[in-house]
C-alpha cells in the first residue's frame, strides 16, 4: 500500500486544543521563544465569541510594554511556561491589543496575516466568512 493509500494515523490528526481552564492557569506563565529565551509573560486570553473556546493568548513584553496576541494554536504550555515558534523581534513587532476590547473580524485578520497565518487555514479560516466588523474575539466571561 503506498504512502497516499495508508489509512490516517492519530498522529496525522491535529492535536487538540488546551481547555479554557489550562490556557486560565496558564497567566503569569513565562513566554519563550523558538531558540528558548524569555520574551513576555501571559497576561490573559481571549476566547472566540461564538463558541467561548479559547483563541488567544494574550502576552505582555516587559514590565511596562505592550499586550499582543498569539494564536492558541501556535502554542505549547508546560511547567510553568509557553512556547511560540516565532523569535523576539516578531513578538516585538506584532501589532498590540487592548486586553479590555474585544476583537473584530478583521483585527483579527490582521494580526492572523502579520504571523503568515493565510484565511484557509486555523483560526483565519474559522472566522474569514463572519460578517464585516462582527466582534470575533473577546476577554472570557
Amino acid at each position: 500500500m503506498s504512502d497516499e493509500q495508508a489509512p490516517k494515523t492519530d498522529a496525522a490528526k491535529a492535536a487538540p486544543q488546551p481547555s479554557l481552564d489550562d490556557v486560565r492557569a496558564w497567566e503569569g506563565y513565562r513566554v519563550d521563544e523558538i531558540t528558548g529565551h524569555g520574551v513576555a509573560r501571559v497576561e490573559g486570553l481571549f476566547v472566540d465569541a461564538e463558541s467561548n473556546q479559547p483563541a488567544w493568548v494574550l502576552v505582555k513584553l516587559g514590565r511596562f510594554g505592550k499586550v499582543v496576541p498569539i494564536s492558541i494554536r501556535e502554542c505549547a504550555a508546560a511547567a510553568g511556561r509557553v512556547w511560540i515558534p516565532h523569535d523576539r523581534e516578531v513578538i516585538r513587532n506584532a501589532p498590540a491589543v487592548d486586553a479590555e476590547l474585544p476583537l473584530n473580524r478583521e483585527q483579527e485578520l490582521q494580526v492572523l496575516e502579520y504571523y503568515g497565518i493565510p484565511e484557509t487555514v486555523g483560526r483565519a479560516a474559522e472566522i474569514k466568512d463572519r460578517a464585516a466588523g462582527t466582534v470575533t474575539a473577546k476577554a472570557p466571561a
